[in-house]
């Protein structure tokens, strides 16, 4: 088993936070913070674009009770939710995984990019992205308008 995840999920070595049928999560080797929790689905995807809507659904939903747990359980005033999915984001482990970091006021660590993309697209990225989405969208799934 090549993927350390799936390894963490069928030794059950992890620091188990949450283990459930379709998504799991536990704390990593080197947290950005006390309480800094990994969830992950309990199948191997790779990245977002490979994860079944049911498991992403699942996962998430776990992702949102660690956080709210976060608050109530370590007195956090907030949380980053961090993700990375494809050769282009840094994914550093090709398993879908969310970073949840509890966060508190001045507590010194800073989540958010500094810079911005060097990438300068050709036309407007929000009208390409609307296109994109009506052009892929599935009948009989929900879309925004």
């Amino acid at each position: 088993m090549n993927c350390v995840f799936c390894q963490l999920i069928h030794e059950g070595t992890a620091r188990w936070v949450a283990r459930e049928t379709e998504s799991c999560a536990f704390t990593p080797l080197n947290p950005l913070a006390p309480g800094h929790t990994l969830v992950v689905p309990t199948s191997h995807y790779a990245d977002v674009f490979d994860t079944p809507p049911d498991v992403l659904t699942a996962t998430v939903t776990l992702v949102q009770r660690v956080a709210a747990a976060m608050r109530t359980g370590l007195d956090a005033s907030g949380v980053n939710i961090l993700s990375a999915s494809g050769p282009g984001s840094e994914q550093s482990v090709p398993h879908l995984h969310f970073h949840v970091v509890p966060r508190w006021v001045d507590d010194g660590i800073s989540t958010w990019p500094t810079g911005q993309s060097r990438r300068r697209p050709i036309g407007d990225p929000g009208t390409q992205l609307a296109a994109a989405l009506q052009r892929d969208h599935k009948p009989g799934t929900s879309r925004a308008t």
